[in-house]
């Protein structure tokens, strides 16, 4: 998809932090690893193109993105063992850059797991629903609906953790603007890739965050940041324009929420609601049941789904911890070789 020709705002105010280091007479190995990781990181991108735009925002869709970005963080830690860059020698600058951008990745991935945590705790109301459902008793199906009432004002109510994601992500953008590395040719390898590894989780936690909160608000355009002589580049236009497309879209509908499977029980609620609340005729039951049987199937999808991405969050905000704890014990003791910066278990801090 080619890349939209309207000039957007830029969020660098001192010049596009991704000017191509391939052109400061690297070293072929250093182009080489360069290269390797622009690849990698292009491939990963281009897993995130559904095939079908009814994938988009599914549960499953918003694993795979998850999954994604853990494994992007794992490149950079493979590129820094790589590159055999000591801690000792990081510019401080960096340092400070990388702890700052830790915390914060590790403060919005926290309101994630709050956002899937409340969501999932909804399947309790709706497991209530479905037990008082069983009997035929006209009392037991009153409280049904009670529940489903309070279920329905549980999924649509906000999450103050998820309302305060859009300065977290405003400030990882700003993270982009790194200080220039002059003199170190690996350093600049690192950063060009770091670079790029941050768009990637800028934007997919931006999606989240648009997903989690209802709202089109956290939903970022990085596509005046990114160059299109990177290789990645074009795979990245295509996610951001066919994701951010179809949310938006979704929300012009006016639903709720663009969580398809969340979506797709809100629906069948809907339609059991009224049955509940004014009663059915003898000529309803069988829709009645029907109604019933998908609410089952779909709050079951909704919550294998949410606890599946649950994890993946989970391990996510491990390989971020892990990957500061790394670095912070590091430099305490002074270590002069290559280490994880991202991406290892803490008991697995020191790569080689």
């Amino acid at each position: 998809m080619s890349r939209p020709q309207e000039p957007q705002r830029s969020f660098f105010h001192f010049g596009n932090p991704f000017r191509s280091p391939k052109g400061s007479h690297l070293p072929p190995g250093l182009l080489s690893l360069l290269d390797k990781f622009e690849k990698t990181l292009s491939e990963r991108l281009q897993k995130l193109v559904p095939k079908d735009k009814s994938d988009i925002l599914s549960l499953s869709w918003m694993k795979l993105a998850m999954e994604s970005l853990s494994e992007i963080h794992r490149d950079i830690k493979d590129l820094i063992t790589e590159l055999e860059i000591p801690v000792t020698d990081w510019d401080e600058k960096w340092i400070d850059v990388y702890l700052d951008i830790s915390v914060k990745l590790l403060d919005i991935t926290i309101a994630f797991t709050s956002e899937l945590t409340r969501l999932n705790q909804g399947h309790l109301l709706l497991q209530c629903v479905l037990h008082k459902l069983e009997s035929n008793s006209p009392d037991q199906f009153l409280r049904a609906c009670s529940s489903l009432h309070s279920w329905r004002e549980q999924i649509r109510s906000k999450n103050p953790r998820v309302e305060t994601c859009r300065p977290v992500l405003d400030n990882l953008v700003e993270s982009l603007d790194l200080p220039k590395v002059r003199n170190s040719a690996k350093g600049k390898v690192l950063m060009h890739a770091m670079d790029g590894a941050k768009v990637a989780t800028t934007y997919i936690c931006s999606v989240f965050a648009a997903a989690f909160s209802s709202s089109t608000d956290n939903l970022l355009d990085l596509n005046s940041t990114v160059p299109a002589t990177l290789p990645w580049a074009q795979v990245f236009y295509n996610v951001q324009t066919t994701v951010s497309t179809e949310i938006k879209n979704i929300f012009s509908r006016g639903e709720f929420t663009v969580l398809r499977e969340l979506l797709a029980v809100d629906n069948w609620a809907n339609k059991l609601y009224p049955l509940l609340q004014d009663g059915f005729s003898p000529a309803q039951e069988e829709s009645f049941k029907h109604s019933v049987s998908e609410l089952r199937k779909t709050a079951e999808e909704l919550s294998q789904g949410l606890d599946n991405l649950s994890k993946v969050v989970d391990d996510f905000f491990k390989i971020v911890l892990s990957g500061r704890d790394a670095l912070l014990c590091n430099l305490r003791a002074g270590c002069a070789s290559p280490n994880s910066v991202l991406g290892r278990n803490t008991d697995e801090q020191i790569v080689r």
